[in-house]
Order: structure tokens, then C-alpha cells, then sequence
């Protein structure tokens, strides 16, 4: 929240104060952000065991993986349609008085599926139509909470909370599944959403305790017309913005569809229940926890660590679809959620670092529309091959594309950089490694 009119500058890649004030847990120093975090692991428990509850309700419902892929794709096709637009609201109004609203929003949308699922009335069409409103409030809530968390911490710790942001998610996500999988064994689904629903009381008391005084000074643009269109030239002009959103774009709309996959495996392949479903999210909740912290842990952000992620993480979707047996497939969820959680924090980190002050709503919407709202295209798809042609097919496909796009992304940035492909097969010096045009030219 902004108290002044001023405009912090754009935080630079390194600084000073920031190797003055490393650490893991460096920002959590910082008052107002222990207050956000605290309320964020609260609600974000609740939102996983919601998640967790509402996969499972949908298909003991339906029997379907392509009705958990729809629930799925309308929960992120408001993102889609309008996260545009909900990063010109960001950029337009104070973040935290929008996060009281959405936050409060997001709890009746809990509460209200908490009513259905208790009176025993629900049908597949209130998840639909509850994951859809869910989706509407968040096209302004992302924005308004990402960008929020420069003016709570600044630019020199703007890095490391980006990445515990990531890790405080995480870290619930390793206490909701086990909490709704207990729930839905023994007093049913109801109550995991009746938790989330209430959850969100802990986000909305935290950002009423926070200090005003103690926030970073922030922009606020004014109404203007042509505001979307400026955001988007402002993103198409520069290669260390529009390259990471194009990666993270395919990887969400084809690599992240584990509602679907995890799914399919513990009912189908493997012939587990709910609680193989949940011990599955919490293998893949460890990995990405370590992720997170391990890139808390980093002082800089390297786009080649970016395309190295989501390479191997393609390439360990594929190595899991053919998994055999189900400790191979349990193992290599561990590994898929630390590079997955990789690719998306490094993404996140350096596109926000890069961006103005005044362009990051508008540019962290873009992020979040083609990261989450690619899922409305990819969830079907990979729905309807899973159903036709198995889940482990459909898994397969999610890593190729992953992969594919990695790749294509990793040499249009070392075009950009002017970095040429070279091959030593000499003992003793690396095979492969991209190095500068003029180093090549020395060399031949």
C-alpha cells in the first residue's frame, strides 16, 4: 500500500544492501511481510485442501478426467479472458485495498461449496460454476498480490520473497493434501471446504494489522485510455520480459496439469484412493518446497537457469509416464516439483526485477494470464488424451511440449545475446555450451 506519491526504482539485478541483508529467510525480517506470509500460509492450506477435495469430488461425481480437466480450465478461464484487465486495475488501485476485497470474495466462494457439499445437494455444475467465480476474482487478486510484495519489502529484498512466497505456498501444500485426505475418509468433503472458506479470515486480519508507515512508497497510474495496449508494447519490446512469459506460457498450459495426471494414476494405473491422490501432492509439495528455498537461497537470477529447469523438467514428466511401478513414479514426483517450482519462481523473479514500477500490475497479469490461463486450452486437451489414449500418453505429451518450448525459448535468448552453439568432442573440454559470436569467430 502506498502512503506517498513517490516511485520506487526498478530494482537491479544485484545490489549492495541485498548481499548486506542475504539469507533464506532475509525478509521475513521485514514486519509487514512475517504479517502477509503468516496469513498467507493459513489461506493457502486451505485453498490446497480445497483443491485436493474439490479434484476428488469432481471425479466421484463423474468418473471423468476430462470433468476434473473442465473444472480445472473454467477455474483459470476468466484469467484467460480478462488477466489483462486485471492488471490495469492493480496498477490503477491501491493493492491492499483490493486484497481485502478479493480475499474476502475468495472465502464466500469457499463457503458457499462448503453449503452445497454439506446439504448433500451439490451436482457437478455448482463446482463448475463456483471454480468459474473462483477464477473471476482471481484475474485481480494475482496481480494485486504480486505486485504488492514490492511495496511491503522493496527492490533489495524484492528476490527472496518472491521465492518464499513460492515456498510459504508450498509448504502448505505439504499440510492441506494429508488434512483432506483424512477429511474426505472420515467426515467427508464438506468440511475440507468449510476450512477454506474460514481460512481466509487469517490474510484479511494480517493486512488490516499492517503498517502504513512502514510501506514502500508505490505508483499509482491514472485512468487513461490505451492503457492495456501500452502494456503489452512495453512487454513485446523487451526480450528479458516476453521470452520468460512465452516459456512459462507452454509450461503451464501443457506441463502443469497434475489435477488431471495424479488424478488418473492413483484411480487408475496404480488403484489407489484419495489418500494415494494426497501422498502423491505431498511428494510433489517436498520437491517444490526445496525449489523454493533453494532459490531463496540464490543472490541472482539467471536466465539459463530458467531454460535448464524446464528442459529437465519436461524431460522427467516423460521419464515418469512410463514409470512401471508406483515407488518409481512417487520418487520422480520430488524432483518434477523442485524443477517445475524452479521454472516458475525463476521466471517470476526475473520478470518482475525487470519490469517499472509502474508497468509491473500490467506485466505480472500478463505472466499470470498465459502461466495459469493457458490452462482452459491445456487442461482439455490433456484431459481428453488421458481418457482416449491413457493418462500415461497424456502425461508424455505435457513433457514434450515442455520440453520443446525450453529448448526453443533457450536459443532465442542466446540469439538475442548474441551466443552461438558450440560443439568441442576434445577430451577434457565441454561438449556443448553456448558461447559469444565473436569467441567463435576467434576460434575458427
Amino acid at each position: 500500500m502506498s502512503t506517498g506519491s513517490g516511485a520506487d526504482s526498478a530494482p537491479a539485478p544485484t545490489s549492495t544492501h541485498e548481499s548486506k541483508t542475504g539469507g533464506t529467510f532475509s525478509s521475513l525480517k521485514i514486519r509487514n511481510y512475517r504479517l502477509f506470509a503468516t496469513g498467507a500460509v493459513i489461506s493457502n492450506t486451505g485453498t490446497w485442501m480445497s483443491r485436493i477435495t474439490q479434484d476428488w469430488l469432481v471425479l466421484s461425481l463423474t468418473g471423468s478426467a476430462t470433468a476434473v480437466g473442465i473444472t480445472t480450465a473454467l477455474q483459470f478461464l476468466p484469467m484467460l479472458l480478462f488477466g489483462l484487465y486485471g492488471g490495469v486495475i492493480a496498477d490503477r488501485l491501491p493493492k491492499k485495498q483490493i486484497l481485502l476485497v478479493s480475499q474476502a470474495m475468495l472465502g464466500l466462494c469457499g463457503l458457499a461449496l462448503a453449503a452445497l457439499t454439506l446439504s448433500g445437494a451439490v451436482e457437478v455444475w455448482h463446482v463448475y460454476l463456483i471454480a468459474f467465480l473462483l477464477g473471476m476474482v482471481t484475474v485481480v487478486d494475482n496481480p494485486a498480490r504480486q505486485s504488492f510484495v514490492s511495496e511491503m519489502v522493496g527492490p533489495a529484498q524484492l528476490r527472496n520473497a518472491v521465492s518464499l512466497n513460492s515456498a510459504n505456498f508450498q509448504s502448505a501444500r505439504l499440510i492441506g493434501p494429508a488434512v483432506a485426505g483424512v477429511l474426505i475418509t472420515t467426515v467427508g468433503s464438506g468440511w475440507a471446504f468449510v476450512f477454506n472458506g474460514l481460512s481466509f479470515l487469517a490474510p484479511l486480519v494480517c493486512l488490516l494489522m499492517m503498517r502504513a508507515s512502514e510501506m514502500h512508497a508505490s505508483v499509482t497510474v491514472p485512468r487513461a485510455k490505451g492503457q492495456l495496449r501500452e502494456g503489452l508494447r512495453y512487454v513485446s519490446g523487451r526480450p528479458e520480459l516476453i521470452w520468460p512469459i512465452v516459456l512459462v506460457g507452454f509450461v503451464g498450459t501443457f506441463g502443469f496439469n497434475f489435477p488431471i495426471w495424479l488424478t488418473a494414476f492413483a484411480d487408475e494405473i496404480f488403484h489407489g484412493g484419495a489418500g494415494m491422490y494426497s501422498f502423491f501432492n505431498i511428494l510433489m509439495a517436498l520437491g517444490s518446497l526445496a525449489g523454493a528455498l533453494l532459490a531463496a537461497r540464490r543472490r541472482s537470477t539467471r536466465l539459463r537457469m530458467l531454460v535448464v529447469a524446464g528442459s529437465a523438467f519436461g524431460l522427467l514428466l516423460i521419464t515418469a509416464s512410463l514409470s512401471p511401478s508406483v515407488w518409481m513414479f512417487s520418487l520422480l514426483l520430488v524432483p518434477i516439483g523442485m524443477l517445475g517450482l524452479t521454472t516458475n519462481i525463476t521466471a517470476n523473479t526475473s520478470v518482475q526485477m525487470a519490469a517499472d514500477p509502474e508497468m509491473r500490475g500490467r506485466v505480472m497479469s500478463l505472466y499470470m494470464m498465459v502461466f495459469a490461463g493457458g490452462t482452459p486450452v491445456g487442461a482439455p486437451i490433456v484431459g481428453w488424451i488421458s481418457d482416449a489414449y491413457g493418462v500415461r500418453t497424456g502425461m508424455a505429451a505435457g513433457g514434450v511440449f515442455s520440453l520443446l518450448a525450453a529448448l526453443g525459448v533457450g536459443l532465442a535468448l542466446a540469439r538475442v545475446g548474441g551466443l552461438r552453439l558450440k560443439v568441442d568432442l576434445r577430451p577434457g573440454h565441454p561438449h556443448v555450451r553456448f558461447v559469444p559470436r565473436e569467441q567463435l569467430a576467434t576460434a575458427a
